[in-house]
């Protein structure tokens, strides 16, 4: 895993040493991403610069150094990610009269590209990227992402220079800084998602005018600094046969077998690996795969706490002891976290309030201590139903099927004159907090009026109410939450629709921007074998009882964990990779907490409601409330805003 960014201006031919020079200062900030090696191209005058740092994997050797240019001279790739079926894209290369100096997979893939085209090797490719390829002879430059969105990739088209449009990329945003066209303002749109979501969805980005390029997106800039943006891979594409989808047992057997080959291909590297651990279904699973597939011990990684509400570090032992892997185990306490917060805003370079990032970021460094690879078991909830909170929405969805179409409209657009009472009736609902009557009187318009995306956006809520923080600014709804149609879905579509929603914007925006930043701030190339597409494309063409039944989570995982656990292994409630947070900030972090929530770091961020800020702060800290979700939210907020911030953008900026 590496990291790059660079530079378009087709319009302005550029000096080469200048060239070079602003390519290392922009890749300079992620020399974490890349600690191995770094690598500069300039085409003076297409107008063209990069800069590249890169972790080395496979083929260690100089053949893997990039930015790589074909063997014809056409084209130059710089590539963040891993390619794990390289020897098939290989073994198509001779008949093309293409030969491989090297055995890495930036080689194979680009002398692929090379020979049959970027779409035809972009329909084979097994693994997870971020590409930037610049063909020379066209002067066109085409960004990539693959399909789950596992590796990052930002762009932002910059106006208002001499000599023309300029694309920006970079693997992380914090490479923008470099470059002098970047004019960075905060986008008060994108800070209301934030607030609600704790991360900001694609294709927004904390900054005006700067995107990220969605999952299965490619974008290109032409000579005559013309963008297009399409769509090369879409999960809305898989849907289910039931005519030919397999029994129980067929789709458990053919699950099986390409995990396995998922697995052994992401056991691949020239350096040291293993895996971590918590405990759970996904991990345990993937874990025990491993070790059936190894003929030595799997190092294996767990975090612990000494609360034992969210410790699942005993669980952890108990499933390496039963493998036989060789364990190692970290406590964390108060104090670890206190040690980290002061650099979270240098690796999340937007805001960004999953506190398990804290977890994420110690078990990454415990790690990077014995191993450059490891494995986890991210992607099991989203792409298998593990959340309640489908099952939840589902239920409630239910019961208001009986109702006709009409008396529900009217029922919802009256719903500001229905008496308390009513309004009480969704206390049933999950929720960290006791849901007041403005958020009961949401979600019942919701229910009514068939939106039960918005439904599901406000349980997953830190703060369900943004614009009551920042009066006057519209939140915008993510792309696939604001699908909800006028047909009313059936509940057991509902859950494949939830799904979608999260697997579109939670998965990548959230929990795998977690692992990116948290693995790369040590070095550590984390893989996901979960999300290998083939196995994402197969269980969605399964039928959705066989993701979720009856009221049972992660049906088919859990059938094949029955293969290598004795089922009391895990006969206890779901845990999440989470963390006392909210007793933290009453003791070891508070100093921390009121530093940002003070008066001098909040009139930094004007176009929040303070007073509103301290009065949650307040009620936390002496117990009356617990508000820790939307105050992680603020505190990372501010953390951010102190290292990057800049002026709220008010007008048109540069960036568009």
């Amino acid at each position: 895993m590496c990291g790059f960014a660079g530079a378009f201006q087709p319009a302005r031919p550029i000096d080469e040493a200048a060239g070079t020079r602003l390519a290392r200062a922009m890749a300079a900030p992620i020399l974490h991403r890349g600690p191995d090696d770094e690598g500069v191209v300039v085409v003076p005058e297409a107008g063209f610069l990069a800069g590249f740092r890169r972790l080395a994997i496979v083929d260690l050797s100089p053949a893997g150094h990039q930015p790589m240019t074909s063997r014809d001279g056409r084209l130059t790739i710089l590539f963040n990610g891993e390619i794990y079926n390289r020897e098939a894209l290989a073994a198509a290369l001779p008949d093309r009269g293409a030969v491989l100096r090297g055995h890495s997979d930036t080689e194979a893939m680009l002398e692929h590209i090379a020979c049959f085209g970027l779409e035809a090797t972009l329909a084979e490719l097994i693994g997870m990227f971020a590409i930037a390829l610049f063909d020379h002879r066209e002067r066109r430059l085409t960004l990539v992402r693959d399909r789950l969105g596992i590796k990052p990739l930002y762009w932002s088209r910059c106006t208002g220079r001499p000599g023309g449009p300029a694309l920006l990329f970079a693997s992380q945003p914090k490479c923008l800084h470099g470059h002098p066209a970047f004019e960075p303002s905060i986008d008060e749109a994108a800070m209301a998602q934030y607030l609600r979501y704790g991360y900001v969805p694609a294709p927004a980005s904390i900054y005006r005018g700067v995107h990220k390029l969605r999952p299965g997106h490619l974008l290109t800039m032409d000579a005559g600094g013309a963008i297009r943006e399409r769509c090369w891979w879409t999960l809305d594409a898989i849907r289910h046969d039931a005519a030919s989808a397999p029994d129980d047992d067929a789709l458990l057997d053919g699950f099986a077998g390409l995990l396995d080959d998922a697995i052994a291909r992401r056991m691949v590297a020239d350096v040291p690996l293993g895996a971590f651990l918590s405990g759970g279904i996904d991990s345990s699973l993937t874990v025990a795969r491993m070790q059936h597939l190894s003929d030595r011990p799997i190092a294996t990684f767990t975090i612990g706490f000494t609360d034992r509400r969210y410790d699942e570090s005993a669980a952890a032992r108990a499933v390496a002891r039963h493998l036989g892997t060789d364990h190692t185990h970290l406590t964390l306490e108060p104090t670890d976290a206190l040690s980290l917060v002061p650099d979270l805003a240098e690796w999340f370079d937007e805001p960004f309030a999953d506190s398990s990032m804290l977890p994420t970021l110690l078990v990454s460094r415990l790690a990077r201590k014995d191993v450059t690879v490891s494995l986890s078991g991210d992607g099991g909830d989203e792409l298998f139903g593990g959340y309640t909170r489908y099952d939840d929405v589902e239920r409630l969805w239910s019961r208001t099927a009986s109702i006709p179409p009409g008396i529900r409209r009217l029922a919802a657009s009256v719903l500001g004159t229905l008496p308390d009472p009513w309004l009480r009736a969704l206390d049933r609902l999950p929720t960290p907090r006791a849901l007041r009557l403005d958020e009961r009187r949401r979600r019942l318009v919701a229910l009514l009026g068939g939106r039960p995306r918005l439904l599901m956006r406000d349980i997953v809520s830190h703060w369900r109410d943004p614009s009551s923080l920042m009066p006057g600014v519209v939140e915008p709804l993510p792309p696939a939450w604001a699908a909800d149609g006028e047909e009313r879905p059936s509940p057991g579509a509902l859950g494949d629709t939830l799904q979608r929603c999260d697997i579109a914007t939670y998965l990548p925006d959230d929990i795998l921007t977690k692992v990116d930043r948290a693995s790369m701030a040590v070095g550590l190339e984390a893989r996901v074998p979960l999300l290998d597409h083939r196995l994402v494309e197969m269980v969605w063409r399964a039928r959705p009882d066989q993701r979720r039944r009856a009221g049972t989570t992660k049906w088919l995982l859990g059938r094949l964990l029955d293969r290598d656990f004795p089922r009391t292994f895990f006969d206890r409630p779901k845990q999440g990779f989470s963390l006392p947070i909210d007793d933290w900030l009453r003791g070891a972090l508070r100093p921390w907490a009121e530093e940002l929530l003070s008066r001098d770091a909040l009139d930094r961020l004007p176009m929040l409601d303070a007073g509103r800020v301290r009065r949650a702060w307040d009620e936390h800290r002496t117990g009356r409330a617990d508000r820790r979700f939307e105050l992680f939210n603020i505190l990372m907020l501010s953390a951010w805003n102190q290292r990057w911030g800049t002026r709220v953008a008010t007008s048109p900026a540069r960036a568009v």
